[in-house]
């Protein structure tokens, strides 16, 4: 079940600035330029073992002023509807303002965990003037600064408290699949020809979220679950905010399943959210497939398709052992393809190597390139072996693993997808004290 903690609040009262801090990154920019914060606003944080995705509402709202306060009533509607705990953060030095009574007046309504922020409590005093927004009749105030990052730690505690523990065994054996994407780039048509006409074979299985449909698929020898995400209900409340929108969905889907199929447009390419989407279903280690659709629609020559692989692989570098097919839905050509590519995918996702094998291959590499020594100390790998989880792992027990660099531990993942292939899969290696 998908984790997502929404921050949503007036602009300049630090959601940037706590998000990075949440997230441990300095991937949302904080400046005062209108818009900056767009191309990079939802991301991975982990506190005390519990994964959740933050996303910076922030960097959705762009526009003159007078849409600014529409566009964020929308997105704490949707907030409300999609994210699993709301972060709500005010300015203490600024006090109450009209759109934040506004803000806390939705939030009432809601069952959701709701928490309010006073940031820019950055000493003693301060603590005191953050007493006003007991007011908005939401519960404990917890005062933070997200500059120095002090308070956060019990606000995690809080939020994190909401998560259920991550269950190792999951409540159906079979793969589960989303094809993932924009707004319009066949998301839909995609699911209805992989479909067909034979729906008296599908059922449709009640999902964990309200809108998020899975489809039991069951033909041509392949078996699996489809996460439906394309179809966007209760459109009312999102007229601006359709592409905030979408990303929750997509965060929930990407979060519920095993292997991601990212769906471009072939027209478009890869733009800054498939980036994020790819990096999103990276750090979470789920199986990767990329779909370039409507490829009938582009004049190729015998270099176009090379080309185009090439520039997607240069955009989500380092990680670029990823299959990339070509398709057209209305065409119906590759469709199947698809499906037998993801299958592969959660075969190498889920394969153990015998620790004999992996030992008779990867020590031998190892030899012939050992690490470089540093300071006059040799580093000896012993031997490896692949740990339990639901990615493949591998551990690899050394005498001085603190002195092995990124560019060998990439050496070694690039031997073990060589020799193994885990195409479409993040692999972690990880060195340890033997």
């Amino acid at each position: 079940m998908a984790n997502i903690v929404a921050i949503v609040g007036r602009p300049n009262v630090g959601k940037s600035t706590l998000f990075n801090r949440l997230t441990e990154s300095r991937k949302a920019i904080v400046d005062d330029f209108s818009g900056v914060t767009r191309d990079r606003h939802y991301e991975v944080a982990d506190w005390i073992g519990k994964k959740f995705t933050v996303i910076d509402t922030g960097g959705f709202v762009h526009g003159s002023d007078d849409v600014f306060e529409e566009a964020i009533r929308d997105q704490v509607h949707i907030a409300i509807e999609e994210a699993s705990v709301i972060i709500f953060m005010v300015d203490v030095t600024t006090g109450i303002t009209d759109l934040d009574d506004e803000i806390a007046d939705l939030l009432r309504r809601t069952s959701k965990p709701v928490y309010v922020v006073a940031n820019k409590v950055d000493h003693a005093k301060l603590h005191h003037d953050s007493a006003e927004f007991y007011a908005f009749g939401l519960g404990e105030i917890y005062n933070v600064s997200s500059a120095t990052g002090s308070g956060t730690g019990e606000l995690l505690d809080a939020v994190v408290s909401n998560f259920p523990d991550e269950e190792e065994e999951d409540e159906t054996p079979l793969p589960k699949v989303a094809i993932v994407g924009r707004p319009n780039v066949g998301k839909s048509s995609m699911t209805n020809a992989l479909l067909g006409v034979d729906r008296n074979i599908v059922t449709d299985v009640a999902g964990t979220t309200r809108d998020s449909i899975r489809i039991h698929y069951n033909q041509f020898g392949h078996e699996f679950l489809l996460i439906d995400t394309a179809g966007l209900r209760r459109k009312s409340k999102v007229s601006e905010d359709i592409e905030f929108y979408s990303v929750m969905r997509t965060i929930k889907a990407l979060e519920d399943s095993d292997v991601v199929v990212l769906m471009l447009d072939a027209n478009d390419g890869i733009e800054g959210q498939d980036i994020n989407i790819f990096h999103l279903a990276e750090k979470n280690k789920k199986g990767i497939l990329i779909v370039v659709n409507k490829w009938d629609t582009i004049e190729k020559d015998n270099k176009t398709m090379k080309e185009f692989e090439a520039r997607i692989k240069e955009k989500i570098a380092p990680f670029t052992d990823v299959p990339i097919l070509f398709t057209s839905v209305t065409e119906k050509q590759r469709i199947f393809r698809v499906v037998e590519k993801a299958m592969q995918i959660f075969q190498n996702k889920t394969k153990k190597i015998p620790t004999s094998k992996l030992n008779e291959v990867m020590l031998e590499i190892i030899e012939n390139y050992p690490p470089p020594s540093i300071k006059g100390k040799y580093i000896k790998i012993k031997y490896a072996t692949q740990l339990p989880g639901r990615s493949p792992m591998f551990a690899f027990f050394c005498n001085l693993p603190q002195y092995i660099k990124e560019p060998y531990r990439r050496f070694v993942e690039n031997k073990l997808r060589e020799h193994f292939d885990f195409n479409g899969v993040p692999i972690q290696v990880y060195f340890r004290q033997k």
